[in-house]
């Protein structure tokens, strides 16, 4: 199931940082479901949902007499998402293995569809949207969380090869067909008959004490090995932004600056 995968794989550690992600960004997304009017016995698409850390959250917002439709390519993600599912009693929630861009959604007439970070992935992201808002009923909420400027994730006092790794990392993302700074135009979402409820950007500057730091600095360390894989950079450039971050990091008063994320609530 390689070729299903994503870029950083569904191992255990991935799983484990993607846990981490969630409950960093869980206030918030909860907060723009329950803006979204997300409740009791509603019908929810988790579009691209992993191992369905947000998946749970949504079961418990919708409840008993609602549904949580997880769509996901990776066997393993679904594994683990049944898995909680089933642990928790969560009858409502429906996994679907599925590529979101190749086949066709297998939900109609749904209340709400929440994505987070996959529209960045994904070649076709507008025909992928697309079947979305055509899965959603009149009035349907659409709520999102995607990168809008993936080059402010900074340190200060400036760190040139942790801004190497970031360039290196937006170029190989590009490469293989995706675009970090994807945030959904509004344009294509008021062409396909949408209101934009709500636009509300995200950027954090946070020192090494806050939990937030933890967040991106999990994908800078698996990433490292990741392009090194790939041979865009070398061990020694590997060497020197491992090095480089461990020592600027330890100053004191070092602070990062957050990737700029864009909240987008539409509704149909």
């Amino acid at each position: 199931m390689a070729e299903r995968d994503y870029v950083l794989g569904t191992h255990d550690d991935e799983i484990y940082r993607l846990g981490f992600q969630h409950r960093v960004w869980r206030p918030r997304a909860l907060d723009a479901w329950a803006r979204a009017r997300i409740g009791d016995g509603c019908k929810v698409i988790d579009f691209g949902a992993g191992p369905g850390f947000a998946t749970m959250d949504l079961a418990e917002m919708v409840g008993p007499t609602g549904q949580v439709h997880a769509l996901e390519r990776s066997r393993r993600f679904i594994d683990t998402l049944e898995a909680q599912a089933k642990a928790r009693g969560f009858t409502q929630v429906n996994a679907h293995e599925v590529d979101v861009v190749a086949d066709p959604i297998p939900v109609s007439g749904a209340d709400a569809a929440w994505a987070r970070w996959i529209f960045a992935f994904l070649p076709r992201p507008k025909e992928a949207l697309q079947k979305l808002v055509d899965a959603l009923k009149p009035g349907g909420a659409l709520v999102f969380h995607e990168y809008l400027d993936y080059e402010t994730w900074k340190l200060a006092p400036p760190a040139p090869n942790f801004e190497k790794f970031v360039n290196e990392v937006s170029a190989n993302w590009r490469g293989s067909g995706g675009e970090p700074d994807i945030a959904p135009p509004p344009s294509w979402l008021t062409e396909m008959g949408l209101k934009i409820e709500s636009l509300k950007p995200y950027v954090d500057v946070v020192s090494k004490d806050d939990n937030t730091w933890r967040w991106p600095i999990g994908f800078f360390d698996i990433h490292i090995d990741r392009l090194l894989e790939l041979d865009r950079i070398t061990p020694q450039m590997a060497k020197d932004m491992r090095d480089e971050f461990a020592r600027v990091s330890a100053l004191p008063g070092t602070l990062m600056v957050t990737p700029l994320v864009l909240e987008i609530i539409a509704r149909k």
